[in-house]
């Protein structure tokens, strides 16, 4: 019986985490279930799933949740705060954590969990961006697994040799190609781009997703954070790792080999079938998704990013090829445009004009511990902010 932790319960990860883990009740119990301030469905996962702690986000959402807990669940510790998510995300009756609370905000619960040396399930890909080396030092000290829930780079983790060792060349890696559906905007004119709302914004068309990821995934953001957290999780350099747009979304991401060889993962879209493949690795157990049926879909197409479409995925790469705090620049100025863009305060392009311009006006740095980190996002952040104004 392993003992899990969801950091983000109530978004669509941890939806669907608590989702497997129902349909496997033998071999998973919840250990503390964590929202920032969904309290009314926390509450409703809690009475479900009775987790030993529930974490919120400020006091006076504990004491709501407290209410809401006392007559069928007393037992159940409610704790609130930044350091109260890190307690549980590290907490020696937890066996197993998933890393799901989008942003930065999940960056210190998550490093937690690295330091404590559990089995890390990490949905959030900006504690990897920003922390980078800080991050895969934490793991390799304590001797925490990491697997990722991405479904690119769990694709990729599928796909690579059983004992691989982030070195691609040693085991005749030649390149990682994560595969983009492109989002909602792959075909509309580049000149109308000015004049989307938030609502088309967040229509994926492929998968369900929080508001924050839908935008990055139109913005093509998304990927340029996947391909800095593939650098972190493969040891493969910018030159091999390519992005690829497949629409379908069946193709999940490939690896290409010296030999000549391309191994793909394919599914149907469902974050539910890498989250059951973490859980369980290196077993497998069911999911609920269904079977892909290939003769339904017919054809699968590909093709190259245009990068006037989306200049947020070369602004990555940019960041990835700089090094130093330039991903952690790049993740809280991309975070403070979004939410900018979803509260209507700038257009949908001036996502990327801004990063771009906080990027060109902060000096980098080495990134050596937490709090440079921590730093380096706060200058970030100011200056966006700034800018909007």
């Amino acid at each position: 019986m392993q003992n899990i932790t969801i950091l983000g319960s109530t978004g669509s990860i941890g939806v669907s985490t608590l989702d497997v883990l129902a349909r496997h009740p033998e071999r998973y119990s919840v250990y503390a279930l964590t929202a920032h301030s969904r309290v009314e469905q926390l509450a409703e996962q809690c009475l479900k799933f009775m987790p030993k702690v529930a974490v919120v986000g400020s006091a006076a959402a504990a004491q709501q949740l407290s209410r809401l807990l006392h007559a069928e669940a007393p037992h159940i510790e409610v704790l609130y705060g930044a350091a109260a998510l890190c307690q549980v995300a590290s907490a020696d009756a937890c066996d197993a954590v998933m890393a799901a609370i989008v942003g930065a905000a999940g960056l210190e619960s998550t490093l937690a969990a690295a330091k404590a040396g559990k089995k890390v399930l990490l949905a959030n890909k900006e504690a990897l961006v920003m922390s980078g080396q800080l991050f895969i030092d934490a793991i390799k000290h304590s001797g925490a697994v990491l697997l990722p829930i991405d479904s690119e780079h769990n694709a990729i983790f599928q796909c690579l040799p059983h004992n691989y060792q982030r070195q691609p060349s040693a085991l005749g890696v030649e390149k990682i190609l994560l595969t983009a559906s492109g989002g909602p905007f792959l075909t509309r004119a580049v000149d109308t781009l000015d004049t989307v709302t938030p609502a088309e914004a967040v229509a994926h068309p492929k998968w369900v997703m929080g508001r924050k990821i839908s935008v990055d995934s139109a913005t093509m953001m998304n990927k340029g954070l996947e391909v800095i957290e593939a650098h972190w999780l493969f040891g493969a350099s910018a030159s091999q790792i390519e992005v690829l747009i497949h629409p379908q979304s069946v193709i999940h991401s490939m690896v290409s080999y010296v030999d000549g060889s391309v191994l793909a993962q394919l599914g149907n879209p469902d974050m539910r079938t890498p989250i059951a493949h973490a859980l369980a690795y290196p077993e497998r157990i069911a999911s609920g998704v269904g079977p892909l049926d290939l003769a339904m879909i017919g054809q699968l197409q590909f093709g190259k990013p245009d990068l006037q479409r989306f200049p947020c995925l070369k602004l990555a790469y940019d960041a990835l090829e700089a090094g130093g705090s330039a991903a952690t620049i790049l993740n809280a100025a991309n975070e403070v445009a979004v939410q900018a863009f979803l509260d209507e305060k700038i257009g949908f392009r001036m996502i990327d004009q801004l990063i771009a311009r906080t990027m060109d006006s902060l000096p980098l740095c080495a990134v050596t511990d937490i709090e440079m980190l921590l730093e380096q996002d706060r200058l970030a952040r100011e200056t966006v902010e700034s800018l909007i104004s």
